[in-house]
């Protein structure tokens, strides 16, 4: 699940700004960690978060990363890796070794940028603004990840989206990736959404119509084993949180960096 609380759990995930925050402990009685010196101050946090992203407010008061930033940098550095290995993968295939290849990419902050919002919002979840924020389908791409995607099918490599985002929330997604530069298909099997009030057969071990009981990782594991029963092996799965990419089902897995939240 999303956390609530974002800046306070930013800890978690700003090894991408190379530091360890702080020390934690635990006990036999306490199942959550606790912090064993003072955490680092959220002011001077979020002011690197925002030298990371190279935050600039436009004259239309939208928060915006630029191009030249760290984070940038950094996307474009994984970006190139995994481009390689979708070659290798897509030549092996082509030659009768194997499945059609495909990679399956998240969609909030790997292929869609969702900065502005928690700018805007000073690193703040709310259900309902969130939902209006997806809707209105204005969030730029990630840097690269487009392009990404058109060098794939290139390749004769599948694609397909993978995202928690409720499936009242699809139209929203599907309308704002063809927006931000996505050139493939995004019909119902190229974009898988939660659908909690008629969850698919192949999520029966933890979603029913009654009880929707799926963490992230078995939502996003059993959807990509879902995708390779159809006759598709995942050479590459692409996300900004660790729980978008665990539970298999993908040769590779590719962590893009996102240090504004963190979903268990």
């Amino acid at each position: 699940m999303r956390k609530s609380l974002r800046v306070a759990a930013l800890a978690t995930t700003c090894t991408v700004a190379g530091a360890v925050l702080y020390g934690t402990a635990a006990t036999a009685d306490q199942d959550r960690p606790r912090a064993t010196k003072e955490p680092q101050n959220i002011g001077l946090l979020v002011g690197e978060i925002d030298a990371y992203y190279g935050a600039t407010k436009g004259a239309d008061g939208v928060w915006k990363s630029s191009p030249d930033s760290p984070y940038a940098k950094d996307l474009a550095r994984i970006q190139a890796k995994a481009k390689k290995d979708i070659k290798k993968a897509a030549r092996k295939a082509h030659h009768g070794h194997g499945k059609k290849p495909a990679i399956v990419l998240d969609v909030d902050d790997t292929a869609l940028l969702s900065f502005d919002y928690e700018k805007s919002t000073n690193f703040t979840y709310n259900n309902d603004s969130w939902d209006a924020y997806v809707k209105a389908a204005k969030r730029p791409a990630v840097f690269g990840m487009p392009e990404l995607v058109t060098y794939a099918k290139s390749k004769g490599v599948e694609v397909f989206f993978l995202t928690g985002l409720a499936e009242s929330q699809r139209e929203g997604a599907v309308t704002n990736l063809a927006r931000a530069g996505y050139d493939t298909r995004l019909d119902a099997t190229h974009v898988f959404t939660k659908n909690k009030a008629n969850p698919p057969a192949y999520l029966s071990r933890c979603a029913t119509p009654e009880a929707w009981k799926c963490d992230t990782v078995q939502f996003k594991e059993g959807t990509r084993k879902h995708i390779e029963s159809t006759g598709y092996n995942i050479v590459g799965s692409f996300g900004d949180q660790v729980s978008d990419l665990a539970g298999g089902y993908a040769d590779k897995t590719y962590k893009l960096p996102n240090p504004t939240y963190f979903v268990g």
